[in-house]
């Protein structure tokens, strides 16, 4: 059976751009960097976690990235912050690009999608804390916005 994700790919025209955004930018730690016979086999994660990232070089737009447009889908990864409103301030003044000003508070918590510099887009989420009727606290409609 299966038993973990290994890794999640996304293409890019600049594996060392891309490192330097995913590292320097996101604060996610290299932990591949293999030059390979026939091409650079790079990776990155998240510290502590067992997922990586493959930072693929690929011609443009052959993972189909949808670049910077507000409310389109979300990105091919979704990476978790206990605190996204903090770390929102720490990634903008790092350089950093989001597709809106400020994240959003949605039903399962706070939200907002970072854009990378091939225009692939990274959900970056704040869950809710769960509760034992249907997985999720009720929003407190203060802490709302639209």
């Amino acid at each position: 059976m299966l038993t973990n994700i290994m890794y999640v790919t996304v293409y890019v025209t600049d594996q060392d751009r891309a490192l330097e955004f995913y590292t320097e930018g996101l604060g996610l730690e290299k932990r591949i960097d293999y030059p390979g016979p026939e091409s650079r086999f790079l990776t990155v994660g998240v510290a502590g976690s067992p997922v990586e990232i493959v930072l693929w070089s690929h011609a443009p737009a052959a993972g189909q990235p949808i670049g910077k447009q507000p409310g389109g889908a979300p990105g091919p990864i979704f990476l978790e912050s206990d605190d996204l409103r903090k770390d929102f301030e720490v990634l903008r003044r790092r350089g950093v690009t989001f597709d809106q000003p400020e994240p959003e508070d949605y039903p399962f918590g706070v939200r907002i999608e970072a854009v990378d510099p091939d225009g692939n887009r990274i959900s970056l989420r704040e869950q809710r804390r769960r509760n034992r009727t249907d997985g999720y606290e009720q929003a407190d409609p203060r802490t709302m916005t639209r």
